[in-house]
């Protein structure tokens, strides 16, 4: 019998990457759903209230979008069928009908500094996704975690996440920067500037700093914008003429596409930065560059998707009782891992 596995989206950067990995396992039936919650969560989410979310708004109009201009099979919810596993970008969240299956996280990018926030997360107990992208991994619910580098490995670990779950396999969307470099985009040699959704999720952005600070980096060059595809584009578009009067602002295109192109960027807090890193360009952020190489997802050559798929195929003919953990059955798991790296 054909065994199944649910893929989870969320944003398009997680649903791209689920659909990636999916195309490298095609013994299995893959199905896919937008993210979703349980309980007062998903009655938000429905009521509008969390469309700034993966749980709402663009972001699940995005991956549906994807998903049907793709020809994927839909099952929202994972509630139509039984799944022998189950794959997602995210745990801050773990609805409930996952819960009991095998389970594995795939690193969606960048993680958010460890700030007061996470650090009251961490102390009371409080729902994870108050801390965002900070509290990745922390539910240990999952039975593996894929992640971009030794680096996040070493991050991981160090937030007290059991190091025999987690494998270092890179991650898709991330490992192949030079694949960039061959893209339809027409301008060339401009700075970047990439703005983020840091209100959208409850925090506190000094734009109007962060876009004096981007006008004296940028020392006269040309310039161009691209937009977070979840923030408000009314309001950044309005901070952003108050300072910049003429400058294309983007919102749709291949921010990938618009690194490469350019000979500097400046950010805020998105994972797009790797990619920049990776190509050698001059980045300014809010996070310390020195960090986040120390962090750098492996360039593999875009052969993620090979290696995750890899430990899922371990991953869903292990008996579940080995993967429900102890000492010794997360030690042996983890040798099994490291085997199904060696032999790719």
């Amino acid at each position: 019998m054909t065994q199944n596995i649910l893929f989870i989206g969320g944003s398009l950067n997680q649903t791209t990457m689920m659909h990636q990995i999916s195309s490298q396992l095609p013994e299995y039936r893959s199905y896919f759903s937008p993210f979703y919650a349980d309980g007062l969560l998903n009655w938000a989410a429905k009521a509008g209230l969390l469309d700034h979310s993966i749980l709402g708004g663009q972001h699940r109009k995005s991956t549906l979008e994807y998903l049907k201009r793709n020809h994927l099979r839909i099952d929202e919810r994972g509630a139509r069928r039984h799944y022998d596993l189950v794959v997602t970008g995210t745990d801050l969240i773990v609805p409930e009908n996952i819960r009991k299956n095998r389970l594995a996280l795939i690193q969606e990018g960048i993680t958010e500094e460890e700030d007061f926030v996470y650090n009251l997360v961490r102390k009371l107990n409080l729902p994870r996704f108050l801390a965002n992208t900070a509290a990745t991994g922390l539910s240990d619910a999952y039975d593996v975690f894929c992640v971009a580098s030794h680096g996040y490995k070493q991050l991981f670990m160090r937030k007290g996440i059991d190091p025999a779950k987690i494998v270092v396999t890179g991650i898709p969307n991330f490992d192949h920067a030079a694949a960039y470099l061959n893209n339809p985009f027409p301008r060339r040699d401009y700075v970047l500037v990439a703005t983020s959704s840091i209100r959208e999720t409850g925090k506190f952005d000094d734009r109007d700093g962060f876009l004096r600070h981007a006008r004296e980096l940028a020392g006269g060059r040309e310039v161009i914008f691209k937009l977070h595809p979840n923030e408000d584009h009314k309001r950044a578009t309005q901070e952003i003429r108050r300072y910049f009067p003429n400058e294309p602002i983007y919102l749709t295109e291949n921010i990938n596409h618009l690194i490469a192109n350019s000979s500097m960027m400046i950010a805020q807090n998105t994972s797009a930065i790797y990619i920049a890193l990776a190509l050698g360009k001059p980045v300014y952020s809010y996070i310390d560059t020195n960090y986040l190489r120390r962090l750098m997802p492996e360039q593999n050559g875009g052969r993620s998707k090979e290696r995750i798929a890899e430990v899922l195929r371990h991953l869903i003919h292990t008996p579940i009782s080995e993967v429900r953990w102890s000492a010794k059955k997360s030690r042996r798991l983890q040798r099994k891992w490291q085997t199904s790296q060696e032999a790719i």
